[in-house]
């Protein structure tokens, strides 16, 4: 893969790679459970039950349980709280976000004719919110025996000096410009100063006790645009069919910090330092999903539910500057700026997601309510970057296959009505996608909510918390050491339907 680089001041540069992770592709492979209020409140369990702008995300065989044309939209406020966890040092940190959710529109076209088995057509199309990455993880502590040079050093080794020393930081693959941003902060020193020497020492002091601060601020949004067509036979079996469209704009802006204040050493050593990153991952994809529902008896239902592959066509801009302070001898600081000032603009590249089976079953109580459940199972081990024989991908598809599974996800729901009154409530289990289970562990949530049913519109409130634990690396490489973090997502979604 090959990327174009943009110098701030001067333009256009030369063509180097770049590196994916792991974190990467799973970000993109997680669904986020968003959509209507209804939806929420009974945790996403409706594959089998239909008649919802959100259940024709999980079946599209669901919009032909409407009965009547409808257009709805939803917002949310969602607020998530993150505790962290290092080497003992607790911190909070917490996000506020406010969102347009979810928006749609089905219309219903009856087929009046007695002799005719298939009763009527459904159109529609919906747009959601289906991941919002508003957040901020802040970890603080004392690592007893791990630096940071430990990532210059990983980079840096095998690499000749003459090409970290010789070229600048423009001209250089993604590698190189990780060791050479440790080699002018002076974080590493080369063995020797032979122009062909490939191995190098780290400049930080030994003896353990590292103070960290890592910041971590995310922002943007995954978005689907769904076109449905749906069909029914007998008002017995459904069918269903979605093309969807999906747009990605996501940034992250990473900051870590290091000092200690172990002895002085006979040659400059480094007393601390700042490392900052910044990356910007924009594009679109697409994707389609195929369903069925079938009414067993008057009150069972039992669902299918197909949604493919996504494919995704993503572009990186990554930047980076690195400040270090290191102390003589004698202990005077000398400071160190590296800021290339560059914005690394990559050549688009394909990211496929992984596939998702949902079967789902539901008993209506008539005009009472209604008891739902789903189970969906995902192959996260299939994420793949395209094309796979690039020498940039082959390392990252491995160790996708190597680290991600299986993950099986339950949904369960219920909805009782009195009057025009409904109460629901709802429970929402999913696998992690990890073989290990901790990178990213287990999700639990929890949900409920109520809805009123004026005649031609509805008003449907949702509260919906969600609760899943974590120990991502500060960095992919090297040093992989990172903090041990508790997310809790609290959300309020309000919707608001219009029967036309």
């Amino acid at each position: 893969m090959k990327k174009i680089l943009f110098l701030l001041i001067t333009g256009l540069t030369a063509s180097v790679s770049h590196s994916q992770e792991v974190s990467d592709a799973v970000r993109y492979a997680q669904d986020n459970l968003t959509g209507t209020a209804r939806f929420r409140a009974m945790s996403g369990a409706f594959g089998a039950v239909g008649g919802d702008f959100s259940a024709i995300s999980v079946n599209p065989a669901g919009s032909a349980i409407f009965s009547n044309n409808q257009v709805g939209v939803s917002f949310s406020n969602q607020n998530i709280k993150n505790n962290s966890n290092y080497f003992g040092t607790g911190i909070s940190e917490s996000k506020n976000s406010f969102i347009l959710n979810q928006a749609g529109a089905v219309f219903v076209f009856h087929d009046h004719n007695p002799s005719n088995n298939w009763k009527k057509i459904t159109i529609g199309a919906t747009y959601e919110n289906t991941n919002n990455f508003d957040n901020r993880i802040v970890s603080i502590g004392t690592n007893p025996t791990n630096s940071i040079d430990k990532y210059f050093l990983k980079f840096a080794n095998g690499i000749p000096l003459n090409v970290i020393d010789g070229l600048n930081y423009k001209d250089l693959f993604y590698n190189e410009q990780q060791a050479y941003m440790g080699y002018w902060g002076h974080v590493i020193d080369p063995v020797t100063t032979n122009s062909n020497n490939t191995q190098y020492i780290s400049n930080v002091p030994a003896g353990g006790n590292y103070y960290h601060e890592n910041e971590v601020f995310t922002s943007g949004y995954n978005s689907k645009l769904s076109f449905n067509i749906a069909t029914s036979y007998k008002d017995r079996i459904y069918f269903g069919a979605n093309l969807n469209v999906h747009i990605t704009d996501y940034r992250r802006s990473t900051s870590f910090y290091e000092d200690n204040d172990n002895p002085l050493e006979t040659r400059e050593t480094i007393s601390s330092l700042r490392f900052n990153n910044e990356l910007y991952t924009y594009g679109n994809g697409f994707s389609f999903q195929l369903g069925a529902i079938a009414k067993v008896t008057d009150a069972f239902r039992l669902g299918l539910a197909y949604e493919s592959n996504t494919w995704y066509e993503l572009n990186d801009e990554t930047s980076q500057s690195l400040y270090s302070t290191r102390k003589a001898q004698g202990g005077q600081d000398i400071n160190e700026t590296v800021n290339p000032k560059i914005v690394n603009v990559y050549d688009s590249y394909t990211l496929q997601t992984p596939g998702k089976t949902t079967f789902s079953a539901a008993y209506v109580f008539g005009k009472s309510g209604l008891i739902s459940i789903d189970y969906a199972i995902k192959d996260y081990g299939n994420t793949k970057y395209k094309p796979t024989n690039d020498a940039g991908f082959r390392g990252v598809n491995s160790d996708i296959s190597n680290q991600l599974t299986n993950a099986g996800e339950l949904r369960v729901g219920a909805e009782y009505k009195i009057k025009q009154l409904s109460l629901r409530g709802g429970y929402r289990f999913e696998q992690s996608p990890y073989k290990n289970g901790t990178t990213i562990g287990d999700l639990n949530s929890y949900s409920g909510g109520l809805g009123y049913n004026f005649g031609g519109t509805k008003v449907d409130l949702a509260y919906s918390y969600l609760e899943r634990k974590s120990n991502q690396g500060f960095f992919a490489t090297g040093f992989t050491d990172g903090a041990n973090v508790t997310s809790k997502l609290n959300n309020v979604t309000l919707t608001l339907l219009f029967e036309l």
